[in-house]
């Protein structure tokens, strides 16, 4: 991990996903696709195509050194390359000049980014699933149970928790469904060379791109995107929108969660949420990594769009910082979701906590003013927009 911070904010999953060993194997991924490409378009010997893509294995690297030596190369994709050729040299010396043919170190490089999105974003979107399907049987199970509605932060009537729950789950599903269109746009492989020209191509470099593209699973671009990075910046600021409303749930979450209040509970286990020193606190830490990575990733998509300002055909300090802040926005977001997932299914629920607190609020107020903002009956009206809400979120997520 980078730092010792990132331990309790991220996931194992996230924090492997960007590591060296991952990065330097998507890396490779890039290269024997490219290599098995160029042979069936004949630009590369089918002995010497062998030699390549049966070296693109981690295993024979030392991913450590490729970090470390990036540094002074200005690129990771660097020292990757060179210790490819390395590599090649001892089982087929022949084979090194067809190394890399015709590419350049931001094609490998945004590539490999595209084939570690991909893999998060399945994470992502199948703990956006759980939290959803968790969040709307929370709705139907408690359609018609009282809770109070608080505006600004002060008790203001009676509604249901099962309408908090479905308005919990309406941005979630949107952001699937936004997702789902982002990456369909952004998810694509990067073959232009070194401006763009594909000239080492010979004339196969359309074809050459989409035979990658297909080899890896991604989207073949309409031209090269080295410095029109408008669709992978739009797939970040979905993931911003996604990691807000999870801290919106946080936030509420651990709000309701307070002792004074105390309608809802993240569900304990040993370990989980506990004090230095109050044996008797129970924190709610899902809510914290929500609400912790909803106060970091803003900055993460304001950097983001400031990179979007490029030098002609290869940026010169904007591409690199937009790769080291989209990495952690995308560690960030994934914590999120995947913290908010993991409670969500076993939310503790005090029905009779929200029934005392209301009779609480009503206690103090004139009878008139009772009865009209804190009759319980009230809940029966929520509880029957929850349920037509939650059934058109459920046409939406079987679309």
């Amino acid at each position: 991990m980078s730092n010792v911070f990132d331990g309790f904010l991220s996931s194992p999953q996230g924090l492997e996903a960007f590591g060296e060993q991952r990065f330097v194997a998507a890396m490779l991924r890039f290269e024997a696709a490219l290599t098995a490409a160029q042979a069936r378009a004949g630009l590369v010997p089918q002995a010497a195509a062998q030699s390549i893509i049966g070296t693109c294995k981690v295993d024979l690297f030392d991913t450590l050194k490729i970090v470390r030596d990036s540094a002074r190369a200005g690129s990771l994709a660097i020292p990757m390359v060179k210790a490819l050729k390395e590599t090649v040299a001892l089982f087929n010396p022949d084979a090194v000049a067809y190394v890399h043919l015709g590419s350049t170190s931001q094609d490998v490089l945004d590539t490999a980014m595209a084939l570690i999105a991909k893999d998060m974003l399945n994470d992502i979107e199948a703990d956006l699933r759980a939290s959803t399907a968790a969040l709307l049987a929370l709705a139907d199970l408690h359609a018609d149970t009282p809770i109070l509605a608080r505006t600004l932060m002060q008790p203001a009537s009676v509604t249901s928790f099962g309408l908090k729950c479905v308005n919990w789950a309406a941005p979630l599903v949107r952001s699937l469904q936004r997702l789902k269109v982002a990456k369909g746009r952004a998810l694509q492989v990067q073959v232009g060379g070194a401006v763009g020209t594909l000239a080492a191509m010979q004339g196969h470099g359309a074809q050459v791109s989409a035979w990658v593209a297909d080899e890896l699973g991604l989207a073949a671009p309409f031209a090269p995107w080295h410095t029109q990075r408008d669709e992978w910046v739009a797939l970040c600021c979905e993931l911003g929108l996604m990691t807000g409303s999870l801290g919106k749930l946080g936030k509420d979450i651990a709000l309701l969660s307070q002792f004074e209040v105390a309608e809802v509970a993240e569900p304990y286990e040993s370990g989980r949420g506990g004090s230095s020193d109050m044996e008797h606190k129970r924190n709610p830490v899902a809510s914290m990594v929500a609400l912790a990575a909803a106060q970091r990733v803003p900055q993460r998509v304001a950097a983001m769009l400031t990179t979007m300002p490029q030098e002609h055909e290869r940026a010169l300090g904007a591409w690199q910082a937009e790769m080291a802040e989209c990495s952690q926005l995308f560690v960030a977001a994934q914590a999120a979701v995947r913290a908010m997932a993991g409670v969500l299914p076993g939310l503790q629920v005090d029905t009779q906590r929200m029934a005392h607190n209301i009779a609480q609020v009503a206690r103090g107020q004139t009878g008139a003013t009772s009865a009209r903002w804190f009759d319980t009956a009230l809940a029966g009206q929520a509880g029957v927009q929850a349920r037509s809400y939650r059934q058109a979120l459920q046409v939406e997520l079987a679309c």
